[in-house]
């Protein structure tokens, strides 16, 4: 079997270590270079600082880097025609857009959570959304651990826009209360973050109503439920061969039509 060539951005962070050793124990997939401002070579393959330096061969790229790392990443994923799979969070609305006009050109894949539970719950809050309507008010509490530096994550937004796919009319994003002073309006998502402690990562949605609440809830007990959802999105996107921009919706009907 010929192994996938992965370039892992980002590779000297936690996460790149994480994807490293899966990849290392996967028998379809290898790293073959790495890209980070620490150019401190960790494991067995080159690290470089600026992407152009890489003139191998390479099928996807990884990125757990930061959102700043962006654009060298698509000026080089365009550049050698590489996919990329972007795993960072906390880009800007023209970072996003660049994306997407990346994404007609070379295939790239974007997800605010790699984890195929966060993707699963993402669609429970939609169907939920829709069923108890406008009646139950939808607020969003995330965790992570005090080093994450973009509140919110990209996981509570992706939780929110599932929410608002499944309303009558389109909410506000309220992110934080302590100036407002207004009772709850009725189309808002309130979206709170709290940073402590080595919290990987926990969501909860909750949808409350007159005289009950439901809640939704997520927890990541490792790092590798993100890595692993990375290396699947990976794998899947070295085999696609039409530009777009893909999501973690495309690697599960991949995986669930085998």
């Amino acid at each position: 079997m010929q192994r996938i060539q992965v370039i892992v951005s980002g590779c000297n962070g936690r996460m790149g270590q994480v994807v490293t050793r899966l990849c290392a124990e996967r028998a379809d997939t290898q790293v073959c270079a790495g890209f980070d401002l620490n150019c401190i070579q960790k494991n067995d393959y080159p690290v470089f600082t600026d992407p152009m330096s890489f003139d191998g061969h390479a099928d996807v790229i990884v990125d757990f880097s930061n959102a700043a790392f962006l654009d060298p990443l698509l000026d080089f994923a365009l550049a050698r025609g590489i996919p990329a799979v972007i795993c960072t969070t906390g880009h800007s609305p023209e970072q996003l857009q660049r994306l997407r006009e990346a994404s007609g050109r070379v295939p790239m894949f974007r997800s605010g959570n790699m984890s195929l539970g966060i993707n699963l719950l993402a669609n429970l809050v939609k169907k939920a959304a829709a069923v108890l309507g406008p009646g139950f008010d939808v607020e969003i509490v995330e965790r992570h651990h005090r080093m994450k530096v973009d509140a919110p994550s990209g996981t509570a937004l992706m939780l929110a826009d599932a929410a608002a796919a499944g309303m009558d009319e389109p909410p506000a994003y309220v992110y934080e209360r302590q100036s407002v002073r207004h009772p709850r309006g009725d189309h808002e998502i309130g979206i709170s973050s709290v940073r402590g402690g080595t919290i990987v990562g926990e969501h909860e949605v909750i949808f409350a109503g007159p005289d009950e609440v439901i809640e939704f809830r997520h927890t990541a007990q490792s790092r590798e439920v993100f890595a692993n959802g990375a290396i699947a999105a990976a794998a899947f996107l070295a085999g696609v061969k039409t530009p777009g921009l893909y999501t973690m919706d495309d690697v599960l009907s991949e995986v669930l039509s085998r």
